[in-house]
């Protein structure tokens, strides 16, 4: 079911190719239905939205939720469930506010001052898939950092159920982490209202949320009028392990990602023939207790490999050039390596740091790039929902100070209308 593979300067780069392909070309057939989706909404409003929920989702719109709505909802969560989001939701909290970034200003002794003011984006719109695939967790790391930040209202979309409503640990998670109101609606057409704003949907500064390859393409086809988070690829998972690696271990976070997705990518690099083996025969027999075995099937035949590295070096030296969403180390010392993976959404340290950890209870923000895109993108944080303006004052004399180089900057780019703007205050004073 897994390959295993012999790092020998060849096959492991044939299968990093193979794996940049997974996701796929953009289907031109989804962006045409998209884009006609946002068309229809940019142009009726709440009409649109309410004829595809009806469509796509079977279900007629229920009425939006307030704070106080919200909260009524998620008394039907169960308890346990509560309980197990506010400890999760302690640790996110706890976690992003250390990122939290100041105001600041400077000034020099000739009255110059310059600065940067930081505040938090108006209005948030979180996108929280529904009805099997309902992630608490993901309204958590969504909508935490935003409160955070100091966004002035989080609204949140999320498909109806087939009775009217939503998840009840969804509501739960939203009310936990301050969302503001709740619509229910999903797709290519929540997007569009949040993009462009209806009668009874607002418009958002930005959108951040997982969802299908509509929502994906629908939040691709309006960033610009808003901002997003990112456009998210398939799940995947990278395990660093050397000779002490559990193999039952191994295998179990392998699997953990593979059940996301028939596209997931799940792979082990070690330096031990033995290791990658037995791991190989865990999750044969691993994969038969799990109850989305189909998927992983195919995930793992299509996108998971055992990759067999000479020594350590050349291990970390792979794993940088794979830049996964999350890395795993499972090795004896594993904080010997975090200083030299320098590309990871997140990195899990140690046997008892499985990927799963992260996505629900430690803090770390489990929204993270994809597709070797951590090579230059950073996980979701309290920084992707600030807006920054600088400042500049300057007295007279300070701008007479630095009037000629600006005037000598302006003209060797040839724009004689930006040095007329300063030296114009000294030939025509008042």
């Amino acid at each position: 079911m897994i390959k295993i593979v012999t790092a020998d300067g060849t096959a492991e780069l044939e299968l990093l190719q193979q794996l940049a392909q997974r996701s796929g070309e953009v289907d031109t057939r989804v962006t045409a239905a998209v884009t006609d989706i946002i068309a229809a909404v940019k142009a009726r409003g709440d009409d649109a939205v309410a004829e595809y929920t009806s469509k796509f989702d079977g279900a007629e719109m229920p009425a939006a939720l307030d704070r106080a709505g919200i909260a009524k909802a998620a008394q039907k969560c169960d308890p346990v469930v509560s309980e197990a989001l506010r400890k999760a939701a302690k640790n996110i909290k706890n976690f992003h506010r250390r990122q939290l970034q100041q105001s600041w200003m400077t000034t020099k002794s000739n009255g110059v001052i310059t600065g940067q003011r930081i505040r938090g984006l108006s209005r948030v719109g979180i996108y929280v898939p529904g009805g099997t695939a309902a992630y608490p967790s993901s309204v958590l790391m969504n909508a935490i950092p935003a409160r955070i930040a100091g966004v002035g209202e989080i609204v949140m979309v999320t498909p109806p159920s087939k009775n009217g409503g939503g998840s009840p640990a969804v509501l739960a998670a939203a009310e936990i982490a301050g969302v503001d109101r709740v619509f229910f609606c999903g797709g290519a057409q929540a997007v569009a209202a949040l993009a462009y704003g209806t009668d009874t949907i607002p418009k958002v500064d930005k959108i951040v949320g997982p969802g299908n390859i509509y929502v994906a393409t629908a939040k691709r086809l309006v960033f610009g009028e808003v901002d997003i988070d990112m456009i998210a690829g398939p799940s995947e998972i990278l395990i660093l392990a050397d000779e002490t690696a559990n193999p039952v271990w191994l295998a179990a976070d392998l699997l953990s990602q593979a059940e996301h997705d028939r596209l997931a990518s799940a792979l082990l690099i070690t330096v031990s023939d033995e290791i990658a083996r037995r791991t190989a025969e865990e999750l044969e027999w691993q994969t038969e207790l799990l109850s989305r075995r189909d998927i992983i099937r195919e995930s793992l035949t299509n996108f998971g490999a055992a990759i067999v590295c000479r020594d350590m070096d050349e291990a970390v030296s792979l794993a940088n050039n794979l830049a996964p969403e999350h890395l795993e180390v499972a090795c004896e010392n594993p904080m010997d390596y975090l200083g030299r993976l320098d590309n990871a959404g997140s990195v899990f340290l140690g046997n008892y740091a499985p990927e799963a950890l992260g996505d629900y209870l430690a803090g770390p923000n489990h929204v993270l790039p994809t597709g070797g895109t951590a090579r230059f993108f950073s996980p979701l944080s309290v920084d992707s929902f600030i807006k920054k303006s600088s400042f500049i004052y300057y007295t007279r004399d300070a701008l007479r100070e630095v009037c000629d180089d600006i005037v000598t900057i302006a003209e060797a780019e040839g724009l004689d209308a930006h040095a007329r703007s300063a030296d114009v205050r000294f030939k025509f004073e008042k």
